[in-house]
């Protein structure tokens, strides 16, 4: 199950960090990861009414869990990245698990050359929120889809919005963070509001933009401590506290824990709320 690379990347600064230590670190925490995004599976699968005949792109399939989900309901998947220790990652875990109808790529679907008209439907988890030119990569994503074909997608509502930044609040009294709450044109608040995401899918080609909000119980470890170890392992959080002194980073880590333990479960580790976007639309 070869991995295929397409050279052609515009996005470089994300394909640098996919390539680098965050690419890895999600590659090596494979389940600490599905752990957080796999609650948004299921409404995403069902939106994207995936059947075995359907050909299926999953647009930055990452480690591919997804991708392997909608293999396993029959449909030919391909899973696309820019970041190929996860994409390696992927490969192993379908291997694993003897599917064979699923096919990997490392390229930027910005600006990959798709077979016109070669897919049912699209996919993605978290994966359409860094492009460089959003109308752009839809556009071409679109390219890809026969005409009527579907795609699906999650994202996350504003940051304010998830109890996560309850936790982000606690680091932010120790250390400097960005404002995580202001619009950004590339990164996980890029389609927080949904007027801005039919706009960009409408140039971009599609009809029948619609949002649908959802909420999920993302588990972020076994106790407290746990999750602010894993978080302070994720490579933004370690960019942004790279000019933080020793002791101003174990005070936000103390602060970090001493927030996600108001989270605790007795049986189920540390579970918090986030509030998401289910996009779907169709190709004309």
């Amino acid at each position: 199950m070869d991995t295929m690379t397409d050279r052609r990347i515009v996005n470089t600064h994300q394909s640098e960090a996919w390539n680098g230590y965050e690419g890895r670190h999600w590659a090596d925490h494979q389940s600490r990861y599905d752990a957080l995004n796999d609650p948004a599976n299921a409404p995403l699968l069902s939106a994207a009414h995936i059947t075995g005949t359907d050909h299926v792109l999953d647009i930055g399939c990452g480690n591919g869990h997804l991708t392997r989900l909608a293999a396993r309901r029959g449909a030919h998947a391909l899973g696309i990245d820019l970041s190929a220790p996860m994409l390696e990652r992927a490969a192993e875990s379908a291997a694993s698990e003897g599917i064979a109808n699923i096919a990997w790529e490392r390229a930027d679907a910005q600006v990959h050359l798709f077979d016109e008209a070669s897919f049912d439907v699209a996919v993605s988890r978290f994966g359409i929120m860094f492009f460089a030119d959003p109308v752009a990569a839809f556009a071409n994503i679109g390219r890809a889809l026969r005409p009527g074909g579907r795609l699906a997608f999650v994202c996350p509502q504003a940051f304010s919005r998830m109890e996560q930044s309850v936790v982000f609040a606690a680091i932010a009294e120790h250390v400097p963070l960005p404002d995580l709450n202001q619009p950004a044109e590339t990164g996980p608040a890029a389609f927080a509001d949904p007027r801005h995401t039919s706009r960009v899918l409408r140039d971009a080609g599609f009809d029948a933009v619609a949002e649908e909000a959802i909420e999920v119980s993302q588990n972020w470890g076994k106790d407290a401590e746990d999750a602010a170890g894993f978080l302070f392992g994720w490579g933004p959080l370690r960019h942004w506290l790279r000019d933080a002194g020793p002791q101003a980073v174990a005070r936000a880590r103390a602060a970090a824990a001493d927030a996600f333990r108001a989270y605790e479960t007795p049986d189920e580790g540390v579970r918090l709320t986030s509030r998401l976007w289910l996009v779907t639309a169709v190709r004309p």
